[in-house]
């Protein structure tokens, strides 16, 4: 795919997506959202991608959305309205990485602040750099979160601390977002990307279909009661016992040797 303000890579079955306006923290403009979407839909589409890595260029993450797409200009005499910004540019983001039925890897090497933290935070596993800074910043600016962080942020780290960060906009740093249960790991300055591709080609050699139904079953965990989620599970298991890479398994099991998963 052709693309301006993102790169991607396809490499042993790992996807790198990586946001690529490093002269504004990669902040995101109409063009890098559709730009991320349409990778999203490759991801999701490809058989042989079975991860994906969504990284930033340059010395952040995501900045969160760029200001001066939504501010009236001499160049932009009349901006998109912010509700059709979130609507057609970080909703899909969110739902197509939480619909993708692959593990999805934010790889943070920098600030990750408004649309941007969130960004990381609905996706499966988040690495941090040490000296990454989360940040809630919609509130310095008068907004509520969105790109899906009233939904995903009180399931991480629960409603107080997640009102204290929505509210105050702190920097909440790699380390206590680790000890918060915010995000999956904190790396060494300049690792995070190299450390989610080994995460990354662990995960791309393991039966996808079953991640993928497991994503599924997380994402409707919190809206299900107890009968319902049980229902879920055996539904689900039924599925996946219906795959190749069971047979796999369970072969591989009897005969004491390593499976060979091919995410079928």
């Amino acid at each position: 795919m052709n693309t301006t303000f993102i790169s991607v890579e396809v490499n042993q079955g790992v996807m790198i997506l990586t946001l690529n306006r490093p002269e504004v923290l990669n902040s995101f403009n109409e063009s890098m959202a559709k730009e991320t979407q349409m990778a999203l839909d490759q991801a999701g589409q490809d058989p042989e991608i079975r991860a994906v890595i969504i990284t930033g260029e340059g010395r952040g993450f995501c900045a969160g959305q760029d200001l001066q797409e939504v501010l009236t200009s001499e160049t932009n005499p009349t901006p998109k309205p912010i509700q059709k910004i979130v609507e057609e540019h970080y909703n899909p983001i969110v739902t197509k990485i939480r619909e993708l039925e692959k593990p999805v890897i934010a790889a943070v090497n920098g600030v990750a602040a408004g649309a941007g933290a969130n960004l990381a935070l609905v996706c499966d596993f988040v690495i941090a750099d040490e000296s990454v800074a989360f940040v809630q910043a919609f509130s310095k600016i008068g907004l509520v979160p969105d790109t899906g962080g009233t939904w995903i942020l009180p399931r991480l780290v629960g409603m107080a601390q997640a009102t204290r960060m929505m509210f105050l906009g702190d920097k909440v740093m790699a380390t206590e977002a680790k000890s918060l249960g915010m995000i999956y790991d904190v790396s060494e300055n300049g690792t995070a990307l190299e450390k989610s591709k080994n995460l990354a080609s662990q995960l791309a050699v393991q039966p996808t279909k079953a991640f993928g139904f497991t994503k599924k079953l997380l994402n409707q965990s919190f809206e299900s009661n107890l009968s319902q989620q049980l229902q879920a599970e055996a539904l689900y298991q039924a599925k996946a016992g219906a795959t190749e890479d069971h047979q796999e398994g369970v072969a591989a099991f009897l005969e004491k040797r390593k499976p060979h998963y091919q995410g079928k």
